[in-house]
């Protein structure tokens, strides 16, 4: 059992949003935390308690994603109104804006190194833009629905997506292909990210369920279905060792991903929560929601110093290096039993254990209570059976066809030609944004130019009005 210093504990509730809070982040240098809402604005929340929050004006619709640089200098929203805004997180509030899409934009993220915006979007596409330039980059477009969040690996290397098409996809930002397509959803799947290595990605859905993949082996790592309903958000802690998960069933859940369990769920939200987020320390954690409140907890459960971990990771002489894109292979055929959904919470190898659920209230003192098992036989057979199953997993690409050579063939070449249609319409795009912007330049200067002659105009009116006045008199 935990003791009770060890449980997470509420320490803010923020009040200021007048709709939904659908997206919050911490920034890493200051002590600001983020927050968008359905009321469509921005709020920055100044952690020391006598500083003031600012509320920031601008997009014209819900604000859907939020995210600070990881310099901390700028905070990028994502909205319905199609466009995406940086601003800079001060009493000045100002914003560039970027009309980034055709229809609601979903995400929005900076890349670990800040010098790139990855954005999702109802369009179908998935889009990259360069932060200082302020322009847009190349799109990656085979998802055939709309695209609910995507990505950057923490080199920056790949993309991570997902989608209303039931499909995560992983892709290489060099050649901009997409190398890896997981479609294992039984509805939308909703949130996408990478833990802090970079070896697995996470994915939730609105099917209830959360899944880890390794993706240098394509292994389903671990597959959690601890919510009653749709999961729309979650956030690994830096650490690696824990998830938390926000849900329309109104709760926030925190995974221990090293055991394996469920191990607490915290009831602070009324109505669904839509956006979790730890800070970069990972000492906190924030949660948002339909009832309009942001809420900040500490981390209690986390007794690891993760600073004290970092230091002894960087003092190692080989430390793990990240993926290479050689070791991620296309993904082969699953063999193992689509009921594997049923287990509660679920991982490899592991033995099931019992489930410890907390129940945490702005007003309430905190309390466990062991609530809930599963089964450790039945999840002794299902481990089994998958990790069977997946023996046959990471074929090859030539291994795994069965198809007679010139139909492969034919299929390659059709995926050749797809993939430099899918190029031609990224420089089109590109070309396009480039024509925009000239085009208004001269729109403008012609408007300039327009003044000018009717200012020249009107001068000459008034000085022939001067000069025939004395006739007219006569």
């Amino acid at each position: 059992t935990l003791s009770l210093q060890e449980d997470p504990t509420l320490e803010r509730h923020f009040k200021g949003h007048k709709d939904a809070v659908t997206c919050a982040d911490f920034n890493s240098k200051h002590k600001q935390l983020a927050s968008g809402s359905a009321d469509k604005t921005l709020m920055i929340w100044n952690l020391n308690p006598k500083a003031r929050a600012f509320r920031f004006f601008g997009h014209k619709d819900v604000i859907t994603g939020v995210q600070f640089s990881p310099a901390g200098d700028l905070v990028v929203s994502a909205s319905q109104d199609k466009t995406v805004r940086l601003w800079t997180p001060s009493i000045k509030g100002e914003s560039m804006v970027f009309k980034a899409h055709t229809a609601t934009v979903r995400s929005v993220s900076f890349s670990h190194d800040g010098q790139r915006l990855v954005t999702a979007s109802d369009d179908k596409s998935v889009k990259v833009w360069s932060v200082h330039r302020q322009r847009f980059v190349y799109s990656l477009n085979q998802h055939t629905n709309w695209v609910r969040c995507a990505r950057f690996s923490p080199d920056s290397r790949l993309i991570a997506s997902c989608g209303d098409d039931r499909t995560v996809r992983l892709w290489d930002t060099s050649t901009k292909q997409c190398i890896n397509c997981f479609t294992e959803y039984g509805g939308s799947a909703t949130f996408v990210d990478f833990n802090t290595s970079g070896t697995c990605i996470a994915s939730s859905g609105a099917d209830n369920t959360l899944k880890i993949w390794d993706i240098r082996t394509n292994k389903l790592l671990q597959h959690y279905q601890v919510h009653s309903a749709g999961i729309n958000c979650f956030s690994f802690h830096p650490s690696g060792n824990y998830l938390i998960s926000g849900s329309s069933d109104s709760t926030v859940k925190i995974l221990d991903l090293l055991e394996g369990r469920l191990i607490y769920t915290l009831h602070g939200h009324k109505g669904p929560v839509l956006t979790v987020a730890f800070s970069r320390g990972g000492d906190f954690f924030a949660s948002g929601g339909c009832d309009a409140q942001v809420l900040m907890w500490k981390t209690n459960f986390d007794y690891f110093d993760y600073r004290e971990v970092l230091s002894r990771h960087s003092q190692r002489v080989t430390p793990d290096p990240p993926p290479h894109l050689t070791d991620i292979y296309p993904r082969g055929p699953h063999l193992h039993s689509a009921q594997s959904g049923a287990v509660n919470g679920h991982a490899n190898n592991l033995p099931a254990r019992r489930i410890a659920s907390t129940s945490l209230n702005p007003n309430e003192d905190c309390h466990s209570s062991g609530q809930g098992s599963t089964s450790g036989s039945q999840s002794g057979q299902m481990g089994g059976r998958r990790e069977e199953g997946e023996q046959g997993m990471t074929y090859p690409l030539e291994m795994r066809s069965d198809l007679p050579m010139n139909f492969s063939s034919t299929l390659e070449r059709i995926v050749q030609q797809l993939d430099v249609l899918t190029q031609t319409v990224s420089v089109l795009e590109e070309r396009l944004t480039l024509t925009e912007d000239k085009l208004k330049e001269c729109l403008f200067n012609q408007s300039q130019i327009l003044l000018q002659v009717r200012g020249e105009e009107r001068v000459e009116e008034e000085r022939e009005g001067e000069s025939g006045s004395p006739v007219a008199s006569a």
